[in-house]
């Protein structure tokens, strides 16, 4: 496989000039090269904090079930397809958290299937996974007898409600603890309903505060030659991003309620009509404010006791918000961008998605990737990029997102040693199933 790029990324290496496609990848280690990753997670809190570790230069073992796979490689349309019409193709959701990582298709319910994970666990330092507390255990996979393996391994656990308390045996999913982590209740229009946010975020903050927490690990490890179990819930994640709404709720007693694109805390701060279509303003302070007023051709609201500081907007917020949508809709909406971007007072556009991956804000920071595959129909296909930009050491894109046991002969025999008559034995048992065979000089 080939990964190619159609603009510059920053910090990548290139020795073709800028815009133009080349068939090489970024061959600088990252900062995590060298260390390995069992990665028995699937779904996205896991699966998105892995492929951070692999765009940092981490080697990413995504086990998964022979056959099913991880569950999100049925969760479409949309789906890519592959150029072979007789191969699967791969789910957009699939493909938005597992890039930089090879796939181990086995069987962890059976004895060799068992015995495969422990000896691949003696091989990695870290061991990440979010089976219901216990699932792992009883296949005698469980943090405490993998650390008999390697006594130094960091063991991740992700789940719902955590190894302790009265709902840890529970399963845990995205919407649900949006719902009874309190971000739904002050999520949509003031007289609405609940509202989850547009993308699992709740998964998403729990894979971050996961790799962060693996990372500290590594310190850790690295001083004292000790690993750990970590312990990460997605209802923990979620009571604690919602950081200043809980902290109003915390100091008050009074529970937060809904402000639709409002702030709590700041006025005015929301989404306002202009006379074709709609932005976003974000009003930080009273010297902000002031120039709002002037560019909106109504400085006497700066004036005004009721409205000169934040505070006292926040206590005549009703009146001042209808006051200034009476003003804001007798101007185009580019009147007002561009003005306010004039006067430096935040603001912005309200974008759907096509028109945020339009932004040339979005090319220049490299937020939409090309990859170059033959196995993909039309030879190739964009995947959102990192958001991470280290000067020394740049992420890489080296591994479009796996098939399905794509790279399980190559791991078996690289990291066990296993011979073909051993691999081929164990197909044959149904404890494996093998792709296609992927040779190293193409990956």
């Amino acid at each position: 496989m080939s990964v190619g790029w159609s603009g510059p990324i920053p910090g990548s290496f290139f020795l073709e000039p800028p815009g133009e496609m080349m068939d090489q990848k970024n061959t600088a280690p990252g900062p995590l090269a060298g260390l390995r990753v069992l990665d028995m997670s699937r779904i996205l809190a896991g699966p998105t904090m892995t492929q951070v570790l692999g765009d940092l230069g981490a080697d990413i073992i995504k086990v998964e079930r022979p056959v099913a796979g991880d569950d999100t490689r049925q969760w479409g349309p949309p789906f890519l397809d592959a150029a072979k019409a007789d191969e699967p193709g791969w789910s957009s959701y699939f493909l938005s958290a597992n890039r930089n990582k090879r796939s181990l298709a086995l069987d962890i319910t059976s004895a060799k299937g068992q015995r495969i994970i422990r000896e691949l666990a003696g091989t990695c330092d870290i061991f990440m996974e979010n089976f219901k507390v216990g699932g792992l255990a009883k296949y005698g996979l469980g943090y405490d007898d993998l650390v008999k393996v390697r006594p130094d391994l960091i063991y991740c656990s992700v789940t719902g409600f955590g190894q302790t308390g009265p709902m840890a045996p529970r399963a845990g999913y995205d919407a649900m603890v949006q719902g009874m982590g309190g971000i739904m209740s002050i999520t949509g229009e003031a007289d609405g309903s609940p509202m989850k946010v547009g993308v699992g975020i709740s998964d998403i903050m729990t894979g971050m505060y996961a790799g962060m927490a693996i990372l500290a690990a590594l310190h850790h490890r690295e001083k004292t030659g000790e690993g750990q179990h970590i312990d990460v819930a997605l209802f923990d994640t979620q009571l604690a991003w919602l950081v200043n709404a809980g902290m109003n709720y915390l100091l008050t007693n009074d529970a937060p309620r809904r402000y639709g694109t409002a702030h709590p805390n700041i006025v005015p701060y929301q989404v306002f009509p202009a006379s074709d279509g709609y932005f976003m303003l974000a009003v930080g302070n009273d010297a902000q404010f002031k120039r709002f007023c002037e560019l909106g051709g109504a400085p006497e609201l700066a004036e005004d006791q009721r409205f000169a500081t934040n505070p006292a907007r926040l206590e005549n917020r009703d009146v001042l918000i209808d006051t200034l949508r009476g003003i804001t809709e007798r101007k185009p909406r580019d009147f007002w961008l561009t003005g306010l971007e004039r006067v430096n007072v935040p603001s912005g556009p309200i974008n759907d998605i096509a028109q945020a991956f339009d932004e040339p804000q979005t090319e220049a920071r490299a937020m939409r990737v090309r990859f170059e595959d033959e196995r993909i129909a039309g030879g190739g296909a964009d995947l959102i990029g990192s958001p991470l930009k280290l000067s020394a050491t740049p992420v890489s894109y080296r591994q479009f997102p796996p098939a399905l046991g794509e790279h399980t002969r190559e791991i078996l025999e690289e990291l066990l040693n296993m011979n073909t008559q051993e691999i081929d034995a164990l197909v044959d048992d149904g404890v494996i199933a093998a792709g296609r065979r992927v040779e190293k000089a193409d990956v």
